[in-house]
């Protein structure tokens, strides 16, 4: 069951991260965050004039608050819904980027590999404490931004 978390114009721009705090301190109260794996997405209400051609990943006031949001919860993306394109939009908001009509977002590479391997530090970690087995689903993630993480990598730390 998918989890929608509204967001608004006021709450971005006041950095307010209650909505998802209520959500997921309900999850982790209820010891339930394991099985809300992949469940989560934004519905954003961020009003623009007719005439703004910026995706939302290329507002200011959106990416500061998804920046706040990744420090407040750096394992989020284990919650987001990655078949409705939550993690590419979430990594959108925190990584580099260029928009092409041919091929669509094109992410820094450099960035896009530090954020990655930030990612799988943390959420291989995060996991571990959860006792969620964390090798295939982290492979998983990487090949979706085209990475293929071999075994012997995992088994560096």
């Amino acid at each position: 069951m998918t989890l929608a978390i509204a967001l608004n114009f006021n709450q971005l721009n006041a950095l307010d991260l209650s909505s998802v705090q209520t959500t997921i301190e309900n999850l982790l109260q209820a010891g339930t965050i394991n099985a809300h794996e992949q469940q989560i997405r934004f519905d954003i209400d961020y009003p623009r004039e007719p005439d703004d051609p910026r995706e939302l990943s290329e507002i200011p006031e959106i990416r500061l608050w998804f920046i706040r949001l990744d420090a407040q919860y750096p394992w989020l993306p284990f919650l987001l819904d990655w078949k409705a394109g939550e993690l590419a939009r979430y990594t959108a908001m925190l990584v580099p980027h260029q928009f092409s009509s041919k091929e669509g977002i094109q992410f820094n590479p450099e960035a896009l590999e530090i954020f990655l391997m930030h990612k799988i530090f943390i959420l291989h970690d995060w996991m571990q404490q959860q006792g969620i087995p964390s090798q295939s689903r982290l492979k998983s993630m990487g090949q979706m931004f085209g990475y293929d993480l071999e075994d012997t990598f995992f088994e560096m730390f």
